[in-house]
């Protein structure tokens, strides 16, 4: 069955818990998104998992450097996946893996601004990562004829386990959880909602 990721793309620790006490009874993983980290630091993580003990922790680092020592740090802070770049070079997702190795964890490749989506996700799969992410980022939604087709026609064709971020909600996920994804990753569509929670309950639902 395909999982629920809510995206916390807010930028303070209050803040994230608010959100996240208010839809962790609807999501399985709950993403600390690279500007909150980046904002509050590697504490949020550590809070957020304090919080919310029984969900899984998403650290997305978006690492493209020193690897093994980027994702160590954020599983010592209590994350139980980090994400590195699938643009970094082999040796940086190599040693990602290492580290989730090092404490029983599992590293995610985000393929944002990889131009072949496909070649590169059956590339970092045998480096040993957990799945790929299939995401287009903010700034490519934002761009004239964006449709999230496109990553779900990647994430079949790819052929390994794989997630989908940019422009999930309630009249896309269906389709999301049709092509295989192993996760639906939903940001706005939960946290810019009046109401987060039924935000969060109406797309667990349309997952069945």
């Amino acid at each position: 069955m395909t999982k629920l990721q809510v995206a916390v793309d807010l930028l303070t620790t209050a803040d994230a818990l608010a959100l996240t006490n208010k839809v962790a009874p609807y999501v399985d993983i709950i993403e600390l998104g690279t500007p909150l980290i980046k904002s509050a630091g590697l504490s949020v993580i550590s809070a957020v998992k304090a919080a919310h003990p029984d969900k899984q922790v998403f650290a997305d680092l978006k690492t493209a450097d020193a690897g093994f020592l980027e994702a160590d740090i954020a599983f010592a802070a209590g994350a139980d996946l980090v994400t590195v770049l699938g643009s970094a070079g082999d040796a940086t997702i190599k040693g990602a893996v290492e580290a989730g190795q090092k404490h029983g964890k599992k590293v995610v490749a985000d393929l944002i601004g990889v131009a072949n989506r496909v070649e590169r996700a059956r590339e970092v799969s045998k480096l040993g990562v957990a799945f790929v992410e299939i995401h287009a980022g903010l700034d490519e939604q934002a761009q004239p004829g964006y449709s999230i087709q496109t990553l779900l026609d990647d994430g079949k064709i790819g052929g390994v386990s794989f997630s989908v971020a940019g422009g999930v909600k309630i009249d896309t996920i269906a389709a999301v959880r049709d092509a295989g994804a192993e996760v639906a990753v939903a940001g706005g569509a939960i946290y810019g909602a009046d109401d987060p929670a039924a935000a969060a309950k109406a797309l667990r639902d349309a997952l069945g």
